[in-house]
């Protein structure tokens, strides 16, 4: 599963974040597939800067927001406040089984 969530730079006590694209198993700071923006939570008022376009296209593609990115991504109005992705359906052949129970 490919997720859209926050990876940490800057300095020690001194945080600021990017929006990445990256495999879900991945590390926090590990690998990304592509960066969409950063985020500055020290500043007054807090800086965001997304690029609107990327990130429609890979929530169009699937990736699954992060609940802090989704936080932002809902206060920059790309996605609906309270946005719960769909859930993956369960494949036929696994229902049956459940229902046996």
């Amino acid at each position: 599963m490919v997720k859209i969530r926050l990876r940490r730079m800057g300095a020690k006590k001194q945080p600021t974040y990017r929006f990445v694209v990256c495999d879900a198993k991945s590390p926090r700071d590990g690998a990304f597939i592509e960066i969409l923006g950063h985020y500055n939570p020290r500043t007054e008022p807090k800086t965001v800067v997304v690029n609107e376009e990327k990130v429609k296209a890979w929530l169009a593609k699937g990736a699954q927001p992060s609940d802090p990115v989704r936080r932002l991504f809902a206060e920059l109005g790309l996605v609906p406040r309270g946005f719960v992705p769909p859930k993956k359906a369960v494949p036929a052949a696994a229902a049956p089984a459940e229902a046996a129970e």
